[in-house]
């Protein structure tokens, strides 16, 4: 089931980063962000700000190779992942992306499209788009939630019981 939570359009990257601050700000433990957008459409520039508004302080940039970026420093912990570059979902398991999804920290993971097996039952999905007959620093920034129904042959992860 999706259902659309919010839908705001940005006109700068500024304009952008304090959506993004909005979000951080308002963020939850245990909450789960997928992150969904073309190449240079703006979603390092939100991370920032959902960064900010957890009160991250330090630098953040796309962990394009290293996956997930953790940040501790703010009120909750951070877990910033970059799948892009995934060549299959089991590399998720093997840097322990359950603890992450799980946990009591704030998940945002960008390109989560492409592990949708393996993203827990509920999310929120932010997508940002471009319309350049809107301007070129345009973006429509639209948030959605996500809820799967449960399965008796899987578990709250979407993967298969071990039962």
């Amino acid at each position: 089931m999706t259902r659309l939570m919010k839908m705001t359009e940005t006109y700068s990257a500024e304009e952008t980063f304090a959506f993004g601050r909005q979000i951080g700000q308002q963020a939850k433990a245990g909450e789960v962000y997928t992150l969904i957008g073309d190449l240079g459409v703006g979603k390092t520039v939100l991370t920032q700000g959902v960064a900010a508004g957890l009160g991250i302080e330090e630098p953040v940039s796309s962990p394009t190779f290293t996956i997930v970026q953790i940040y501790e420093e703010g009120r909750l912990p951070f877990y910033h992942f970059d799948v892009y570059r995934i060549g299959d979902v089991e590399e998720m398991e093997e840097i322990g992306y359950e603890d992450c999804f799980y946990g009591e920290g704030v998940c945002l993971i960008e390109w989560a499209n492409l592990i949708e097996e393996i993203l827990p039952r509920e999310y929120r999905q932010i997508t940002i788009e471009k319309d350049l007959s809107k301007g070129f620093d345009y973006r429509r920034i639209t948030i959605e939630e996500h809820s799967m129904p449960v399965c008796g042959t899987h578990d709250a992860g979407g993967g298969k019981s071990e039962s």
